[in-house]
């Protein structure tokens, strides 16, 4: 199978998880920019002056046309993970004995903290059916969205309220 048919990140994070990868992002910009559009939002600039209705509709245009480059075609951001396991041959940072302590891992083992668990379990079943079980995790609904609202946002719980 040789990975091709997965959307994995070189660095350790499965693609198929992340809002941006998995459609969800320009699943919900499309419906947003549907909704402003039907309503026609263009009278906010009259009552908030910074309101920039063009410019925020063309963002939202953006967003639900965007398709993630994904880094194993060549998009995303310039990445030194990439280029790292490219010079070592690698398909994947979670290949290299020196993850745990690598400096271009660090962002993603600050930020995505499971990325040490995939680490391991790579270790231990390899890393074709490492992507099949992150595979079937996607398909089966998990998604980063919830550790990325963790990590960035106050989640406001609705007991709160």
């Amino acid at each position: 199978m040789g990975g091709e048919n997965y959307r994995y990140g070189v660095c350790g994070v499965y693609c198929g998880q992340c809002p941006n990868g998995n459609g969800r992002v320009k699943a919900i910009s499309g419906e947003l920019k549907r909704l402003v559009d039907t309503v026609r939002y263009d009278w906010v600039g009259h009552v908030v002056k910074s309101f920039k209705f063009e410019e925020f509709r063309k963002g939202l245009e953006w967003f639900a046309n965007a398709q993630c480059p994904m880094c194993l075609n060549g998009g995303g951001a310039p990445c030194e993970n990439r280029k790292c396991a490219k010079q070592k041959g690698l398909k994947s940072c979670l290949l290299c004995g020196d993850y745990l302590v690598c400096k271009h891992t660090e962002y993603q083992r600050e930020w995505y903290p499971f990325v040490v668990d995939n680490y391991q379990r790579v270790r231990e079943v390899g890393f074709e059916k490492h992507l099949e079980e992150e595979e079937e995790r996607s398909k089966a609904g998990v998604d980063l969205m919830g550790h990325l609202e963790r990590r960035c946002c106050k989640v406001v719980k609705l007991e709160e309220q």
